[in-house]
């Protein structure tokens, strides 16, 4: 009891660190990618490293590697991401992060010898929350991002994406594909909390993924006039508000009826006045479902809905898709291994998957990758309310650690 007291003390040390970078006032988090906030918490990742005698260096794409032995082939990787979406949670992400370096200091601490070095990543932007990328860092270093396409992102406040790497000290020609690191990968296994209240009802602290479902998100621009809005007639509007309105129920209708998900969550309208009739609405939808031809079915046949009201309003509607990311299946092999330390210990491994995307996912083309999930009471994420209770994460953290001995140590 004593190890896990210390392990205990050690996590809850880690993670307080890191829960103090980026949190608003009115609660919840904002570490965006390549503001000041993620800056802080790069900063503490690598601090964090240096203690637990972990080396660490960047990626020619961003990210931050910290190396338990000297970097070659066959290496076994686990991590997370830091970032968060605006007035995020304090786990999602950063539990993975913690729960590693925890991780890998106590196999180090035990004094076990390692057969297969073993690294702790920090993906950065996984929420594309900022530029509008989804699992970028890891997405660009496997090859399923292209630079091209990353470099002329623009953030909400007109910031390049390119400019703003040059200000963190890296080189925006170097991002692509890096078949060189990741060959060098023999598995990638991420810890993170869960979204939703499986674990709740399988009364269990830790689940193991099975995959990711399919995910897209596209941008609608809805181009109407402006216009005074107590002189105008109805039957004279072009307004394309009244198209957002269409496309919201249209969404959420067809999505149930392809037993898929759906949401808009983000607007933009121009002038975005009381008194005036806006001129532009721009619509963001996610779309995301089990199998690709779901999510296929869903856009189709809300895109047609929408044109539909577009037309009959006077309004003419644009759709050009933003990312694109398709189903996964976790290895199997790998996910047997993770399932059998886990029962050794006497645990239990409840079978999740996941409809949120992750960076596994995108390890998941370069070499076998599995989850651990770590029980949320709540069930909620993207909200201050994500909440996971301590002595699960320790579990989490115990046996994340007995699976990289088991890939790195035997």
């Amino acid at each position: 009891m004593e190890g896990r007291s210390d392990l205990a003390q050690r996590f809850h040390q880690s993670f307080a660190e890191i829960a103090a970078i980026g949190r608003a006032a009115a609660g919840g988090y904002k570490r965006w990618a390549w503001t000041p906030e993620d800056r802080a918490a790069r900063a503490w990742f690598e601090h964090r490293a240096a203690a637990a005698g972990l080396d660490v260096e960047v990626d020619r794409n961003g990210n931050q590697w910290a190396w338990w032995g000297a970097p070659g082939t066959g290496a076994v990787a686990t991590g997370s991401h830091l970032d968060t979406v605006a007035s995020g949670g304090a786990f999602d992400g950063a539990l993975g992060i913690v729960s590693s370096l925890v991780a890998v200091e106590e196999l180090r601490l035990r004094g076990l010898e390692l057969k297969r070095p073993v690294a702790v990543v920090n993906f950065w932007e996984e929420e594309g929350a900022r530029f509008g990328i989804p699992t970028a860092g890891s997405g660009l270093m496997t090859g399923h991002v292209d630079p091209v396409t990353a470099r002329g992102r623009r953030a909400h406040d007109g910031a390049a994406l390119g400019d703003e790497l040059e200000a963190f000290g890296i080189d925006p020609s170097g991002l692509g594909a890096d078949p060189e690191r990741t060959s060098g990968i023999s598995c990638y296994v991420e810890l993170h909390v869960e979204q939703g209240r499986n674990l709740v009802h399988e009364q269990a602290a830790l689940g193991v993924g099975t995959g990711v479902w399919g995910h897209g998100r596209w941008r609608l621009d809805l181009h109407g006039e402006a216009n005074h809005a107590g002189t105008t007639r109805m039957g004279d509007r072009r307004d394309p508000m009244a198209v957002l309105a269409a496309a919201i129920v249209a969404a959420r209708r067809e999505a149930i009826a392809a037993g898929a998900v759906a949401t808009i969550g983000r607007v933009e309208v121009e002038p975005n006045v009381a008194n005036a009739i806006p001129d532009l609405v721009t619509v963001w939808l996610d779309a995301r479902a089990e199998e690709d031809a779901r999510v296929d079915d869903v856009v189709e046949r809300w895109w047609t809905a929408v044109q539909s009201e577009a037309a009959a309003n006077g309004v003419e509607a644009k759709l050009s898709e933003q990312s694109r990311s398709a189903p996964v299946a976790f290895d199997a092999g790998l996910r047997t291994t993770i399932q059998g330390v886990l029962e050794a210990r006497g645990g239990r491994a409840v079978p999740l998957p996941s409809p949120a995307g992750h960076d596994a996912a995108e390890m998941s083309a370069v070499c076998p990758a599995a989850m651990l999930f770590v029980r949320n009471p709540t069930g909620v994420s993207h909200n201050p309310a994500e909440h996971a209770e301590t002595q699960d994460c320790v579990t989490g953290v115990e046996a994340l650690a007995a699976v990289l001995e088991e890939l790195a140590c035997r």
